[in-house]
């Protein structure tokens, strides 16, 4: 059946309605081997669409949010027999991952089948913002907030500015907002200025933040959600 072809790349997840619309104007979308023009009609199921040189899949995709808890591992599976993530997601579909979560650490973390969306998720030029709420054994004192804010010197490199918000008054619950995803990166950082990391947990990834889903629980996210985590990658080298 045809529709309008920016609704079709919406309800495939490939933009939101608006942002779709641009990508038409852009000459980003092809039907049928010819560029699109906005207005244009088309039959998903019939017609070959291609958005950026990728043909749109009309395959079932999932795109799955979890609340991940302590103690379990984020890979598919694990050498040393420990719990994964993949236990606490029963889906017919083979997802897996974005990025990491320590073992140690909680919350927030994606999965899914569609590679295309997972590499722009996880690749640093998008730099999507990632916040963690860390319990720290010491309080950040208000030195240790300006260098974090500022960043600092890590073995590996120096880090990027941070968003700091202290939620506590004994400062020792404090909210930080990264765009970086190295090994550890947050722990690291909290140990640098000497106020190391008791508990943490992702509470927000891109658009979307853990609400009131409970922990070890998992739902499907909605079109619109996939969407506006697209969204944060177009027009980003």
């Amino acid at each position: 059946m045809k529709q309008r072809l920016h609704k079709i790349l919406a309800s495939a997840g490939i933009a939101s309605l608006r942002k779709s619309e641009r990508l038409i104007a852009e000459g980003r979308i092809q039907v049928n081997g010819q560029t699109a023009k906005i207005g244009d009609f088309a039959d998903q199921d019939i017609d070959v669409i291609l958005a950026d040189g990728n043909r749109i899949s009309i395959q079932q995709k999932r795109y799955i949010l979890l609340n991940k808890p302590s103690g379990y591992v984020t890979t598919v599976s694990d050498p040393h027999g420990r719990p994964t993530v993949m236990d606490l997601v029963d889906v017919r579909e083979r997802v897996y991952p974005i990025g990491r979560l320590d073992v140690d650490t909680e919350g927030l973390l994606l999965l899914t089948n569609d590679g295309d969306f997972a590499q722009k998720m996880a690749h640093p030029s998008f730099e999507i913002e990632k916040t963690y709420r860390a319990e720290l054994s010491r309080p950040l004192s208000q030195v240790s907030e300006s260098l974090l804010s500022r960043g600092v010197k890590l073995d590996d490199g120096p880090t990027k500015p941070a968003l700091i918000n202290v939620i506590s008054a004994r400062r020792r619950r404090v909210d930080i907002t990264i765009h970086e995803g190295r090994n550890r990166i947050v722990r690291r950082m909290f140990e640098s200025v000497g106020s190391p990391v008791i508990k943490l947990r992702r509470i927000r990834f891109g658009t979307m933040s853990l609400n009131d889903i409970p922990k070890r629980a998992w739902r499907d996210m909605t079109l619109s959600e996939v969407a506006s985590l697209r969204d944060l990658t177009m027009g980003t080298a």
